[in-house]
């Protein structure tokens, strides 16, 4: 709640300290190039898409929604003007990192990135956004011409090779709704829905409310349909909880385990990233973690260390 009250402040900040628009700046007239040039400057995991598809929100709400995204090895987050203090009071480090970073400017000091940033589909968002400006700065209005004198063209017979040929006509499909709809449904789908715990396992749920830890204890959590064990606090991140006992079983057993989580798992990945989200899964042991890596080497993947 105090990170929720520290963004809404932040909010009303940017609100006051945005300059009026001026018709030599495009970035004053349009917020989204404004977003995309400041999300230029960080670093991100995912080249920059989860930032180029919320660029269109205020920063804060883009900062809180992408953090899961950025290089967290290579960025740091300092609250050099105290502004952050009574967030972080009660929240863990990560909550410190989004109140910083949504900060409505930039204060030397309080973001600071290692090695050289390359976000390439923001880079190709700025890239395009070049152009259109530079189509609308070049374009002038047509010099007037003179009517040339009517004259009555002489009629002419038809050739019998030229004969006309019939208007093309457009497929016969009805009209596509406005992208407007299409984006607030698919927000819809993805913002996350707190539902009862699907198991009666006393201590798998707690693990997952405790580890991550989950914004929602003693609920899991729906985005786009798929259920997930939590959403982590501060942060747009669903974990996976599992607290199979992994190291008891055999051989057999391991790799029919292995498949089955596997199969979930990748449905719950898919309906993560699709919706901005990150994906974590939290297992009990390394074992677990290490078959699940030789399944699949890109997945996040935490040692909870939780017991049955």
């Amino acid at each position: 709640m105090r990170l929720r009250a520290c963004i809404a402040l932040l909010l009303f900040l940017s609100a006051c300290t945005t300059t009026p628009p001026s018709p030599k700046q495009p970035a004053a007239r349009d917020p989204r190039l404004a977003n995309l040039q400041r999300a230029a400057t960080l670093p991100w995991t995912d080249g920059g898409r989860c930032a180029v598809q919320e660029a269109s929100e205020p920063w804060p709400e883009l900062a809180e929604r992408c953090f899961h995204a950025l290089d967290h090895d290579r960025i740091e987050f300092h609250d050099t003007t105290g502004r952050c203090a009574v967030a972080s009071a009660g929240a863990a480090a990560v909550g410190l990192g989004v109140c910083v970073l949504a900060a409505p400017e930039i204060v030397v000091g309080t973001v600071i990135v290692a090695g050289v940033v390359v976000g390439f589909v923001i880079k190709e968002a700025l890239d395009a956004y070049e152009l259109k400006w530079a189509d609308q700065e070049g374009s002038r209005p047509a010099p007037e011409t003179r009517p040339a004198p009517e004259t009555t063209p002489a009629p002419q017979e038809p050739s019998p090779k030229q004969r006309p040929k019939p208007e093309p006509k457009g497929p016969d499909f009805p009209p596509v709704g406005p992208t407007e709809t299409l984006e607030r449904e698919r927000r819809r789908r993805c913002e996350p829905i707190p539902v009862p715990h699907e198991g009666k396992d006393d201590a798998h749920n707690k693990c997952a409310d405790q580890f991550p830890p989950n914004r929602y204890p003693g609920m899991d959590v729906l985005v786009d349909g798929v259920s997930f064990d939590a959403l982590q606090v501060g942060v747009r991140v669903l974990w996976e909880i599992k607290t199979h006992r992994f190291d008891t079983y055999n051989a057999f057993v391991r790799r029919q385990e292995i498949e089955k989580e596997y199969t979930q798992i990748k449905k719950e990945r898919t309906a993560a990233v699709a919706c901005g989200y990150g994906f974590v899964i939290g297992v009990s042991t390394q074992a677990h973690k290490d078959a699940l890596l030789q399944r699949d080497q890109s997945l996040n993947i935490v040692v909870t260390g939780c017991n049955r």
